[in-house]
């Protein structure tokens, strides 16, 4: 038995006994005080883990080390891609020549293998870092990053992010900021998938020009406009007619021939639905992007002719047979399986039909395998290589969806993706028998 292997058994028997333990068997001061050890050892067992990721090598077959670990613990692969980060700030590293290397973060690094720090106090100390202007130079770099570690070790998370300010403030007095400072800090994201009212949430970080752009476009565009007809004014709020202006600017832009084309198709909305729930007026249509449309909205919004939707349930009438005259999949073939598939159909994968390329699920094209309809699917780029480069391989099951098999050393789980298919979780009584 190798000692990783004795040390993990005993750790199972020391949970077990923690776990069978009563603490009301303490008096109620020293309750707190054998919480704070079981957070200690709790924090150190996560530095371990932490540590051990360091050691971890990719092999002939394997994706990523992210994409591996996210699979066998079953957590996100940004959360892998954290742990990742985590090790390689905290950690001691080696060069390529065996090298001895402190830690990118030395005294933080040592507080978090002792148990004393949180992930959210190392939060703060890494958004320090990278927040920080070039212009600091390493001598204060060191000495701010040695003084957070010390501060960690005596506050919660959120007293620290008030220190971590106050002395981002102390070395960056003026403010000043290099255009790499701020071009690195720009960016917009959706924060999280739609709401359970289909709303969602964006974070915008603007550079100056983007700033002054939509300030002149908003002035115009998101000023009140009282209905001529009615003797109401605008009851918007200015939140609001931002939100429309935004709308109108880009719905103005989508489906021009100027933008070109994306994975083969006109940069617009493509959505898909099923014949069923247009006639019932209920349900939710797909875009490409992954965003569920109510019906009411799609019908109401379904006037611009740049946009595509796809009906299917066999009422499009349009015939997708192909074979090996074209290499890459026609637009109507690419429209039918975002319609179909709606994203990348590896297991878990939650990449959207718009970031997703076309895949040919038995036999790719440069084997002898057919453009057809029916042995094509969607996959991202990340998992595409998993196939053309990795060993593994993916089918076509009778039911029309696309299982993903991996090599037979690969330590990740095979099968369907139903991510992008929400209806199949609570499946009606008929689809159980």
């Amino acid at each position: 038995m190798s000692s990783i292997t004795a040390a993990l058994d005993a750790l199972d028997a020391a949970v077990e006994l923690l776990g069978a333990a009563d603490i009301e068997e303490l008096p109620a001061p020293q309750r707190f005080t054998a919480l704070a050890r079981l957070e200690t050892a709790i924090r150190r067992l996560v530095a371990v883990s932490h540590e051990q990721v360091m050691h971890l090598e990719r092999y002939e077959g394997c994706p990523p080390i992210p994409i591996v670990i996210a699979d066998v613990l079953r957590i996100s692969r940004g959360a892998a891609k954290r742990r990742m980060r985590d090790a390689e700030q905290l950690t001691p590293r080696t060069t390529l020549t065996g090298e001895a290397l402190s830690p990118l973060l030395p005294t933080t690094g040592k507080a978090w293998e002792a148990g004393l720090l949180d992930g959210e106090h190392v939060r703060v100390i890494q958004k320090f870092f990278r927040d920080l202007p070039d212009h600091v130079g390493p001598v204060e770099i060191e000495k701010a990053e040695r003084t957070l570690a010390e501060h960690a070790q005596t506050m919660r998370p959120d007293q620290l992010d008030k220190i971590a300010d106050r002395l981002a403030t102390h070395l960056n007095p003026d403010g000043k900021y290099s255009e790499e400072d701020r071009a690195r800090k720009r960016g917009f994201v959706w924060c999280g998938g739609q709401r359970a009212d289909g709303m969602s949430v964006g974070k915008l970080v603007a550079d100056p020009e983007l700033r002054s752009m939509l300030d002149a476009w908003l002035a115009k565009f998101a000023a009140p406009k009282p209905n001529p007809d009615a003797a109401e004014p605008d009851l918007r709020s200015q939140a609001q007619r931002q939100h429309d202006a935004l709308a109108d600017l880009v719905r103005g832009r989508l489906g021009d021939p100027k933008l070109g084309q994306h994975n083969g198709l006109p940069v617009t909305v493509i959505v898909t639905t099923t014949l069923q729930d247009l006639q019932a007026g209920a349900g939710h249509a797909v875009t490409a992007g992954g965003t569920l449309i109510p019906i009411t909205d799609l019908i109401r919004a379904a006037t611009p002719s740049y946009n595509y939707l796809a009906v299917f349930d066999g009422v499009t009438g349009q015939s997708l047979w192909l074979g090996r005259t074209k290499r890459l999949a026609s637009a109507d073939q690419r429209i039918m399986l975002l319609a179909k598939y709606r994203g990348c159909t590896a297991p878990g994968c939650t990449v959207n039909g718009h970031n997703s390329q076309v895949h040919h699920a038995t036999t790719d094209w440069k084997h002898g395998g057919s453009t057809d309809i029916d042995d094509l699917t969607l996959a991202c780029k990340c998992d595409n290589l998993l196939v053309e480069n990795d060993g593994w391989t993916t089918q076509q099951l009778p039911d029309g969806h696309t299982e993903w098999i991996p090599p037979p050393d690969v330590p990740m789980r095979g099968g369907t993706n139903d991510y992008h298919h929400p209806e199949r979780f609570l499946p009606n009584d008929d689809e159980k028998d």
